[in-house]
Parts: structure tokens; sequence; C-alpha cells
């Protein structure tokens, strides 16, 4: 692929504990608007379910948030409505655009965990938010990396709002 345009525009973020990872969710709510998708990947355990928590939170979602592995999709209404998606157990593309995502996207701001195995049936405008181990147990590097236009035009706002978090 190269090094284009849409590389260089990675955020590269580190947290030391699962409370780091919570607020640099919840400093990057602060940023959304209704319509936005992240696509969130990374290791088992390494805390897509725990960003989401502190992002709904931040958001003004009360409900108690948890990883919907079963049920595929969780709704929660807060200032704005948060749609969670674990498309884990999905086996193709197709079972991917029965969620119907593209409706989904009208309502809300869209979270979808292991989205990177549906990815095909993704809309193209999304931010990719990465998170793997880091050296120590708990720490977590967290790369975000924004496709087409909605987010690439917040690239410096997501780097002023994460600049706590931001590895150099």
């Amino acid at each position: 692929m190269g090094m284009d345009a849409t590389n260089m525009a990675t955020l590269r973020c580190r947290t030391s504990n699962v409370e780091g990872t919570v607020g640099l969710a919840a400093a990057l709510a602060q940023l959304v608007e209704e319509g936005d998708l992240l696509v969130l990947t990374g290791d088992l355990g390494a805390g897509k379910t725990a960003f989401t928590q502190g992002f709904a939170k931040a958001l003004g979602v009360a409900a108690p948030v948890t990883s919907p592995t079963f049920t595929l999709a969780n709704r929660y209404e807060g200032d704005l409505v948060v749609n969670h998606l674990d498309v884990y157990r999905l086996e193709d593309t197709q079972e991917a655009r029965d969620l119907a995502i593209p409706e989904l996207l009208e309502d809300g701001v869209t979270l979808i965990e292991w989205g990177e195995r549906i990815a095909a049936a993704l809309p193209n405008d999304h931010l990719a938010v990465c998170i793997s181990f880091g050296d120590r147990d708990d720490d977590r590097l967290i790369a975000l990396q924004p496709t087409g236009e909605r987010w690439r035009s917040r690239l410096s706002a997501l780097g002023d709002a994460l600049e706590d978090w931001t590895s150099l």
C-alpha cells in the first residue's frame, strides 16, 4: 500500500492502565458527531470493551456497557445514541450486511468491535481504533487511523484532544 496520506494520519497513543484507556475514549467521545463510525480492532482482552465503556459514559450513557458478543448489537441512550456491535462471531460479509450497518449509522454513533472481520461491509468513512498490548501488563498502544473525509477533517482536533496520550 505504500506510505500515502492515509498512513501518515495515524495517531499513536499509549495508556498504562484501564483508566487511561477509558480516559482516552472519553476524550475522543467529545469529538464525535451523529453518524460517526468507529471500528475497534485488537487482540482479545486488549480493552475494546473498556474503551467503549469510557466512550459511552462520556456521552451520558448511564446503563452498564457490556460486550454484545452474543447479541451482536447493543443500543444505549445518551446525549447521542451509542450503537455497540461485536462481530467476532460473524461468519461472512453477508451476515454483516444483514446487520444493516448503514441504517444504524443514521442514528447516533456506532462502535464495532472486531470490525476488520467485516471490512468489506463497512462504509469507507470511519475511524479505525487499534488497541494492542504494550511492554507491561497494563500498557496499551492505541493507534487511531481516520479513513474518509469525515474523520480526516477532524485530525488536528483529535490530536489536540488526545495530546495527553500521544507517544512520541
